[in-house]
C-alpha cells in the first residue's frame, strides 16, 4: 500500500489490489479486487478503481472518476474529473505496436471532463474525448470526439449530442445552443 493511503483512512484499498509506492491517491477514494495501481500514477479524491483494473506508472486520473472492471489505463491517458470508463474498455498508447520497438515513443490521449466511455469501447491513442462527450459501448474511437457529441460504431461516428446528464439532445448534424447541453 502507498504512503498516501496508508496515512489517509478514507482511501479504501481491497487487501488483494497492489498499490506500489509512490503512487498518490486522493481521499475518499475505493480501490477494488485484483486492481494494480503503479508508482507514480495520480488517482483523485472520490474515485472508484473497480476490479482487476491496470493503472500504469505516470497515469493521471482526475476526482470523482469511476473506472469499471477489467480496464487498463496504461502510460499517457488522462482522464479528467468526473470521467466514466466503462467494463473491459480499452486504452492503447502506441501507434506502431511492435513487441521490440526501440523506438516506441507514448502517444497520449485525453479524456475530458465529464466523458463517459461506454463498456467494450476501445479508444485509439492520440485521440481527445471532449466534455461530457459520450462513447456507445463498443465503439472504435479512431477521430477525435467534440465536447458533448454522442458517436457509437466502428469506426466511431457521429449519432448526436447528449447534456450534461448523458440524455440525448438532438440527432443533428450542427451542434445545439450550448443552454441546451449544459441543462442538468
Amino acid at each position: 500500500m502507498t504512503d498516501t493511503a496508508a496515512r489517509d483512512p478514507s482511501v479504501f484499498v481491497h487487501p488483494t489490489a497492489e498499490v506500489e509506492n509512490g503512487a498518490d491517491i486522493g481521499p475518499d477514494t475505493k480501490v477494488w479486487h485484483l486492481t494494480h495501481i503503479r508508482s507514480t500514477a495520480r488517482i483523485g479524491a472520490g474515485c472508484t478503481i473497480g476490479r482487476n483494473v491496470y493503472v500504469d506508472a505516470g497515469v493521471v486520473i482526475g476526482d470523482r472518476v469511476k473506472v469499471q472492471n477489467n480496464v487498463s489505463v496504461y502510460v499517457g491517458v488522462t482522464l479528467e474529473d468526473e470521467v466514466f470508463v466503462g467494463p473491459s474498455a480499452v486504452f492503447t498508447n502506441d501507434r506502431y505496436p511492435r513487441a521490440q520497438n526501440p523506438d516506441w515513443v507514448v502517444t497520449p490521449t485525453l479524456v475530458r471532463r465529464g466523458a463517459s466511455i461506454g463498456a467494450n469501447a476501445t479508444i485509439v491513442c492520440g485521440k481527445q474525448i471532449g466534455e461530457y462527450a459520450m462513447v456507445a459501448a463498443g465503439a472504435l474511437v479512431s477521430r477525435d470526439v467534440q465536447p458533448y457529441q454522442l458517436v457509437a460504431g466502428s469506426p466511431a461516428r457521429h449519432f448526436g449530442w447528449v447534456n450534461r446528464k448523458g440524455e440525448v439532445v438532438a440527432r443533428t448534424e450542427e451542434r445545439p445552443a450550448l443552454d441546451l447541453l449544459e441543462a442538468r
